[in-house]
């Protein structure tokens, strides 16, 4: 006969009531999410697993947590009510799926708290991102990536702030440039000067620290905007396979990108309460976060509407963007956007591309316009610009033009 759990006495001496009961209206929720069949039998298996577990262990539901997760990755299981599990039912899917269903767990408010582990965030940095958010107003986004700037530096610092060294500080910084940008370079540079300043107005260090930090001048209009040409961005549109719902979702993001100009945060943020099809218009809110409404063109609006009425899954949910495999949630981030440009410049079989993400096509919208004879007013509105020397860069990119407008080089000039 199987043996249980090594570590569990007896599945009869267990109360696996409560928990048990909830598994039975798991699959109604997988099916509302638009799990397919076959991942919603191994997802309600691996809950039943994990179900039978907690109560042979006595975990109850609201002592749930990360550590629970990975204590039952961990044992070793012969439980005999286990028959259907795979032969490594701690492999990643398998947790994953077990991770499924404690989030629904969470979601019912049985689990009192979100069970993903997360790393500790040292007091002084939350302080820090909590003023960057009530008083420089920045996004979770930049939040996070102020947060991991500095989670990589601080430890390079050591000690207490109090104990800074601007000798220390400058050699922390120098240390990032043989495997950084310039602009990333720049970013960690900011991110840890903020973080000085803030320190310096709280009394928690030396005045003046903020100015030991290397800056990394990147002149302004000191290059050409990076930009594929009208044909290639055509290409690009016309790699999308329209008869199946991923390639139908990505013709409408590339259009917007193409078209419209879109940062890749503003696609992912769209809602179908943006969209006023009567007017023909779209409202963005942006990097500025000051609402503004941009003409919705034709074929960006054909395209929308097919996505919308063919391939966007029927759930509840405002963003007009969505995931195509279950769970039908919203597009993570930005890098989604990028994802999907990437794949389509391999599609298109565009290696020569100056770069693989969407603010590609955002350059390529402006430079389009800017050779069909709009204004830089024009272009400055649709790219939503707040200072005028942004749009200028693209005076650049019409070669002829500059050549008819440059002088001749006088040559050698007597002393």
């Amino acid at each position: 006969m199987s043996k249980p759990c090594l570590e569990s006495l007896s599945v009869e001496n267990a109360d696996l009531g409560g928990i048990v009961r909830i598994v039975d209206t798991y699959p109604d929720h997988l099916v509302a999410l638009g799990y397919r069949r076959r991942t919603i039998v191994s997802y309600v298996q691996a809950a039943r697993h994990f179900a039978k577990w907690t109560g042979l262990v006595g975990v109850p539901l609201n002592a749930i947590n990360a550590t629970t997760i990975d204590r039952f990755r961990k044992h070793r299981c012969q439980c005999h009510w286990a028959s259907d599990r795979p032969k490594s039912h701690f492999a990643k899917n398998y947790i994953g799926a077990v991770r499924n269903f404690v989030d629904f767990l969470t979601k019912l408010g049985l689990v009192p708290t979100a069970v993903k582990e997360t790393k500790p965030v040292d007091p002084l940095i939350a302080e820090f991102l909590d003023w960057l958010r009530r008083h420089r107003g920045v996004s979770e986004q930049t939040a996070e990536l102020r947060r991991r700037m500095l989670a990589k530096l601080l430890p390079a610092l050591g000690g207490a702030p109090e104990s800074y060294a601007a000798g220390r500080i400058r050699q922390v910084i120098l240390d990032q440039a043989l495997q950084r940008s310039r602009g990333s370079l720049k970013n960690m540079a900011g991110a840890l000067r903020g973080y000085l300043r803030f320190l310096v107005a709280g009394g928690r260090c030396s005045p003046g620290l903020d100015h030991a930090v290397p800056t990394f001048p990147e002149w302004q209009l000191s290059t050409l905007p990076r930009y594929l040409p009208a044909p290639e961005v055509e290409r690009l549109i016309s790699s999308c396979d329209v008869t199946n719902a991923c390639g139908i979702r990505d013709r409408a993001v590339l259009l917007f990108l193409a078209r419209l100009g879109l940062r890749a945060g503003d696609t992912v943020a769209l809602r179908l309460d943006d969209i006023a099809w009567n007017e023909g218009t779209i409202r963005l809110a942006g990097k500025s976060r000051r609402q503004t409404r941009l003409p919705l063109p034709q074929d960006v609006g054909d395209a929308l509407h097919e996505y919308i009425s063919r391939a966007r899954p029927p759930v509840n949910s405002d963003r007009v963007f969505l995931r195509v495999r279950a769970p039908h949630q919203p597009l993570g981030g930005p890098s989604s956007i990028s994802h999907i440009v990437d794949a389509a410049l391999k599609r298109a079989g565009i290696t020569t591309a100056p770069s693989r993400g969407a603010h590609v096509l955002r350059h390529s919208a402006a430079t389009s316009m800017l050779r069909a004879g709009g204004t830089f007013d024009s272009i400055s509105f649709m790219l939503r610009h707040r200072s005028a020397n942004t749009t200028a860069q693209y005076a650049k990119v019409d070669i002829n033009m500059l050549r008819q407008l440059s002088r001749p080089w006088p040559g050698e000039l007597p002393c």
